[in-house]
């Protein structure tokens, strides 16, 4: 995807230079003279990122971005405040606003193409899934040679005409080999090299070294300085391709982590001292090593600044030597976060350096050692904190991922045990069902013989019993009638616990009054007033559902009975089901404890009854992946609610076990 960027500013020298830039990238630019050029571009054109000077003919640039900002469309955008007023509060005003970056003038073109990518957090080729090489040699002739033979073997290819371009085109396009020619005008390929093997974000790619040299020292030299290949421009060129294949089998197998910053990427310095002279000399020295620099005369301007906009390094100049320049550095390390950042004090002699270096500075150099001096001290804290921070990285991915295995270990330990135990408590519960149905089954006989002949006794007029003996019998038959009702139900409870459910839609209301009817006709004296909702439908096991309501309504038939007015009520609602009494009721707060085998919430004498009936009901309902709970108040009736869910559809998995609800 080709990225578009919006460059507004007056000055057609930057928007060329700009626009040559980016372009030069990869990226699609639009050019803006004027705001008001510019907000016609914020409706009309597509762009990812903004450039914008902030001090136009006709508008001002933080208007403009406050613009941007509230416009909901280009909330992604990137946007890069471009100014020559380089004083700390427009910059602070800028961010602030919700600018991603500050760029004061003079700028570098490279930097910004390279930070706006950074912003981006953006490959070149995202979707080329080529492998990428960059050609690094002085000869366009050469570069365009071994471009045309790469490309023809399938590789995507990057050029650069210098060492130091191709320092900054590594950084910024991260390719997966590098070709460099050994001797160019500046820095030579074997620094490169070098260079390469020491920033953390690049050591690892690959790198052949090439020459016209032909002695066998200049091999040497080569491959000391870190090279993983060497190929002589006199050879065949099709060796190229062949030494490549080698070294990128080789680098196959790295650490899976990526690494984010680069020492030659986009960075950031920060100059800090009263002196102005000594500031400007500091900006052009390091400007000279493609830095942005920012200018900061105050300490608290510096923190202020720090807070909204951290930096690569912080570099305080002589202006600040003596016990003002220590005070500075402590200040700044005393910070959290920002006082991880390297500070590089200067000072006039090298009496100092050991009072600075107490202070918490991380390196000292003499104002008069030069700007190469600065600049390598510089280079060296910065390359010294990426490393620092890439090695914390790698350490702290490597811990994640540790923890996230061991993790996931626990996790799967867990979910096979709680299956081992799911699996024997299923097998538990279908052998106490299986047992609990053939004790019921197998006590069904006795307890015939037992009530016949106990019924037999009691009818015989040969042989009368007296009133003592009659009066025993009679419990004997009751107690026998009262287990036989207790097996019949154990019997319910091991059927609607086990076999297959027959899903089929039926006319629920139609059960309904047949169930009533059964009800009615076991108590005829008991007269009740039912209401039946019209149209009930349900898509469930027809004789289970049978068991539910023949359960519910005869409790609440049951429950009904010291009631002048008896009135049961079956119907639908949104939350499901229901069939509501104004009988008993049951105490507040006691709902959950209904539907545990043989709980009772009333006495035995007041109504008689199992206690396994509304366990079965609770059986049934959740064979059906459904849920049962009741409302009700002591003395003010009781409503059960079910529900009972449609079948599920395929692949949507096996119907869920509910849990009946507690509420009172």
């Amino acid at each position: 995807m080709t990225h578009r960027v919006l460059i507004v500013d007056d000055s057609l020298t930057v928007r060329m230079d700009l626009h040559e830039a980016f372009e030069a990238d990869g990226f699609g630019t639009v050019l803006c003279a004027t705001g008001a050029e510019a907000r016609a571009a914020f409706v009309g054109d597509e762009f990812d990122v903004a450039v914008l000077d902030v001090l136009l003919p006709d508008a001002d640039g933080l208007e403009l971005l406050t613009e941007l900002r509230g416009m909901p469309s280009r909330a992604r955008v990137v946007t890069v405040l471009l100014s020559s007023e380089d004083e700390v509060a427009d910059r602070l005003a800028g961010l602030r606003i919700g600018a991603d970056e500050y760029v004061g003038k003079p700028y570098d073109a490279s930097y910004v193409v390279a930070r706006v990518r950074q912003l981006l957090r953006d490959g070149p080729d995202q979707t080329d899934d080529r492998t990428t090489v960059l050609i690094v040699d002085d000869s366009m002739t050469f570069r365009e040679q071994l471009r045309e033979l790469l490309e023809s073997e399938g590789y995507a290819v990057l050029t650069a005409p210098s060492g130091e371009d191709g320092l900054r085109v590594a950084a910024d396009r991260r390719p997966q080999a590098v070709i460099v020619d050994g001797v160019m005008p500046g820095i030579d390929g074997a620094t490169v090299i070098r260079r390469i093997r020491l920033d953390p974000a690049l050591r690892d790619i690959p790198c052949i070294l090439m020459t016209a040299a032909d002695d066998y020292a200049t091999e040497l030299q080569m491959l000391d300085a870190g090279a993983d290949a060497f190929v002589r421009k006199q050879q065949n060129l099709a060796i190229v391709p062949a030494k490549l294949n080698a070294v990128l089998r080789q680098s196959a197998e790295q650490l899976p982590i990526q690494v984010t910053g680069s020492l030659h990427g986009p960075s950031k310095v920060m100059a800090l001292t009263p002196d102005r002279q000594r500031l400007t000399e500091l900006a052009e020295a390091l400007r000279d090593e493609g830095y942005d620099v920012i200018t900061v005369a105050v300490t608290e301007d510096a923190l202020d600044l720090l807070a909204e906009q951290p930096v690569d390094c912080i570099v305080l100049g002589l202006g600040l030597s003596g016990e003002l320049g220590r005070e500075a550095c402590r200040r700044i390390k005393e910070v959290p976060v920002i006082g991880e950042t390297p500070v590089v004090m200067t000072g006039a002699t090298d009496d100092d350096m050991l009072a600075c270096l107490a202070s918490g500075a991380d390196d000292y150099v003499r104002a008069d050692s030069g700007s190469d001096a600065l600049r390598a001290h510089v280079r060296t804290q910065i390359r010294r904190k990426q490393s620092h921070d890439e090695s914390r990285r790698i350490r702290e991915e490597l811990m994640r991922r540790e923890l996230d295995a061991a993790e996931e270990r626990s996790a799967r330990r867990l979910a096979e045990t709680r299956a081992a135990l799911v699996e024997e408590l299923e097998w538990r519960n279908r052998e106490l069902e299986a047992f609990s149905g053939s004790v019921s089954h197998d006590l069904r006989g006795p307890l015939q013989v037992i009530s016949s002949f106990a019924e037999h006794m009691l009818d015989d007029e040969d042989d009368p019993l007296s009133t003592e003996a009659r009066r025993r019998l009679s419990r004997i038959q009751a107690a026998a009638h009262r287990m036989a009702d207790l097996v019949e139900s154990l019997l319910i409870l091991a059927r609607a616990s086990r076999g297959d459910l027959r899903r089929a839609e039926f006319d629920l209301t139609i059960t309904t009054w047949q169930v009533i009817g059964e009800v009615e006709a076991r108590d005829p004296e008991h007269k009740v007033a039912f209401t039946v909702h019209d149209g009930l439908r349900a898509d469930a096991d027809e004789g289970l559902v049978r068991v539910i309501l023949e359960n519910l309504i005869n409790n609440a038939v049951k429950f009904t009975r010291k009631v002048e007015r008896p009135a049961v009520e079956v119907g639908h609602a949104a939350e499901g089901f229901y069939v509501r009494d104004n009988g008993a009721g049951f105490p507040a707060g006691k709902a959950g404890e209904l539907f545990r085998p043989f709980a009772r919430l009333h006495s035995a004498e007041d109504f008689p009854g199992t206690g396994i009936g509304l366990t079965t009901v609770h059986r049934a309902v959740e064979r059906h992946g459904g849920e049962i709970w009741a409302e009700g108040e002591d003395g003010h009736g009781a409503t059960f609610w079910f529900t009972l869910p449609p079948t599920p559809a395929p692949g949507a998995g096996p119907d869920r076990r509910a849990q009946a609800r507690r509420t009172g």
